[in-house]
């Protein structure tokens, strides 16, 4: 619901208030009083006005306020209250996020990766308003961390709870396997025409019991196209330890080649990322590359204001008649 002027150029109009007061104030001071014969005026000069003389600019002010009311009618205030009808259907997004130890490396400025990775996500989230989305994280074991919804407010939130395994006191490790079936089990029973898994790692599998390429086969079986990124930095990068309070260097490990073969198997694509702008493009460009085959019909509704400016420039009006006629009448 929203509040508008239908026509507020009319408001031009209100340009004619000021003129009217200018010329009504230098026109009653320009006008002679009326004068009369007297023998001696001394005595009249400090009788006091009465208060009928004084409220006498009362009925220009009304007339003022009048015409002001006026325009605001014709600038025709509105109330618009919007309907949308949506129609077809979204893509349905399990989100598989690794968040094993090494997802503290400080790579991705100003953040580490998982930081890096949640604000990413968290705007693509907001992209995909028709979608249905959830969350999976994963090291040495999976979790669902929020079901399929289109309650992106929660998703989001659930999103921002989303901590390193060690930080969580868990075993650390990445179990990629276990969250691409995690993710696909999430949609398994979905009757949605398209859809994904969206995994990020920066790692190699080296926990859990099924292995990439066979849960990528259960994924593809199920119609679940599966897009991997690879989010880390080739070489040495810098990873805090013992509580953040030392940084050291360690080698990069990522499983490219793995990565690469479960996006074929599933009809998906493989992206690598080495720094924050590079992996918010990889999401803008899935975002591009699967789009929401949705119909979206917009039905406004407007409410008139004009009679709440009208109706009382109507009584006004009819006072000042009666208040020209009766207390500031004036007599030729």
């Amino acid at each position: 619901m929203s509040f508008q002027f239908a026509s507020p150029w009319l408001f031009s109009l209100a340009l004619i208030i000021p003129l009217l007061a200018v010329r009504y104030f230098f026109h009653k001071r320009g006008t002679q009083p009326a004068t009369m014969k007297y023998s001696k005026t001394s005595m009249m000069r400090d009788l006091p006005s009465s208060l009928r003389v004084r409220l006498r600019p009362v009925g220009f002010i009304l007339r003022l306020l009048i015409l002001a009311l006026v325009i605001f009618a014709l600038a025709r205030p509105q109330i618009v209250q919007g309907r949308e009808t949506i129609s077809g259907e979204g893509v349905e997004i399990a989100l598989a996020l690794d968040i094993s130890g090494s997802m503290a490396s400080l790579d991705f400025e100003p953040n580490n990766r998982l930081e890096a990775a949640k604000g990413v996500i968290s705007d693509f989230i907001d992209e995909r308003p028709y979608d249905k989305i959830g969350l999976v994280v994963f090291a040495t074991e999976t979790f669902s961390q929020s079901p399929l919804t289109l309650d992106h407010n929660m998703m989001n939130r659930s999103l921002e709870q989303v901590e390193l395994a060690t930080d969580l006191g868990i075993e650390d490790g990445t179990a990629i396997g276990l969250g691409i079936a995690n993710a696909a089990n999430m949609l398994a029973n979905s009757d949605a025409e398209s859809k994904l898994v969206i995994l990020l790692t920066d790692g190699v599998n080296n926990a859990g019991q099924i292995d990439p390429l066979s849960a990528a086969e259960a994924a593809s079986a199920l119609g679940i196209k599966v897009y991997t990124i690879g989010a880390a930095r080739p070489g040495e990068v810098p990873v805090p330890i013992d509580g953040g309070t030392r940084i050291v260097y360690q080698e990069s490990s990522l499983d490219e080649e793995t990565l690469q073969q479960v996006a074929d198997i599933t009809g998906g694509q493989y992206f690598r990322a080495e720094d924050t702008s590079g992996l918010r493009e990889i999401y803008d460009e899935i975002n591009n590359m699967e789009k929401s085959q949705v119909e979206i019909q917009v039905f406004n509704q407007y409410t008139e204001l004009a009679a709440l400016f009208l109706a009382p420039a109507l009584l006004i009006f009819i006072v000042e008649i009666v208040l020209r006629n009766t207390i500031f009448r004036t007599i030729p």
